[in-house]
């Protein structure tokens, strides 16, 4: 696929995100305020903004996770530590491991932009990326700096889930495509998503059937319903850019992808991921 400057952007901005899930501190900060294990701490930090959530939307809204897994972490969580204090330690963790990731670094003007294009994104039919929304904007630079690439991620995910559904996959069947892609691999995914070898081989069994998926990958017909989806996406995830404009855009680019590739560089993020994002 040619390069589009929405997924050109994500690619830049990701690993800044990518760092709550990677990094030893927000893990440190979930176990610090009572919540048991790594997976409770990702679904209740994701879903925190949400408020005191179950797991039956969490489910729908993070769309590739097996059902039980989710189950495990929520509503439990709440009963260990409230959405605030889940979402403010979140924030604080999150700003230490940039701070050691990055070192001394001006992000002001990086944040600053990010913000305005957060400004105009719409939140129809984007439950998580609205919740991030509504968080209130931090006065130090690196936290305003995530936060804002936490909205522009959720705003881009939620479109995502949007185009998949659309073209008639399910969280797990998106996932089987997306690995057949070549953007990541079973070995990443599987086990992180939670899904039992008997339903990964269902879901590939019902690709099989619809002319989706062969021995070789995608069939030519999975091949365009993947192509749909990734300019869907791609399409939904343009308002941000717009607002910047191309100049703007060029200079989150020259601001944000020094700062993702000593992320990566410093293992900040592993390259492959579960995500596919890869090193700017």
């Amino acid at each position: 696929m040619k390069p589009n400057p929405a997924r050109t952007l994500w690619t830049a901005i990701e690993p800044l995100h990518a760092v709550v899930y990677f990094a030893p501190e927000p893990a440190a900060a979930a176990k610090e305020v009572g919540l048991r294990g790594w997976w409770m701490g990702y679904f209740a930090g994701r879903a925190a903004p949400l408020g005191p959530i179950g797991p039956e939307p969490v489910t729908s809204m993070f769309f590739g996770f097996a059902p039980r897994m989710v189950e495990r972490a929520l509503p439990d969580a709440w009963t260990f530590a409230s959405p605030d204090v889940v979402l403010r330690t979140r924030l604080e963790a999150v700003e230490a491991a940039l701070t050691r990731l990055l070192g001394p670094s001006t992000v002001d003007e990086l944040a600053t932009l990010l913000e305005q294009a957060v400004a105009a994104c719409r939140f129809d039919a984007r439950p998580l990326a609205a919740a991030w929304s509504a968080v209130p904007r931090p006065d130090r630079p690196l936290a305003r700096l995530w936060l804002a690439t936490a909205v522009l991620r959720e705003h881009r995910g939620d479109g995502h889930v949007l185009a998949a559904v659309a073209s008639g996959l399910t969280g797990l069947e998106t996932t089987l495509t997306h690995i057949a892609t070549g953007a990541t691999g079973r070995e990443q995914v599987q086990r992180a998503r939670g899904w039992t070898g008997e339903e990964w081989s269902e879901a590939t069994a019902n690709l099989v059937e619809r002319g989706l998926l062969d021995a070789g990958g995608l069939t030519p017909a999975g091949a365009e319903v993947r192509r749909t989806i990734e300019e869907t996406t791609d399409r939904l995830a343009a308002a941000p850019l717009d607002a910047l404009g191309p100049a703007g855009v060029d200079r989150v680019l020259e601001l944000a992808v020094p700062l993702s590739r000593r992320i990566i560089d410093g293992g900040g993020v592993p390259i492959p991921n579960p995500m596919g994002a890869k090193r700017p």
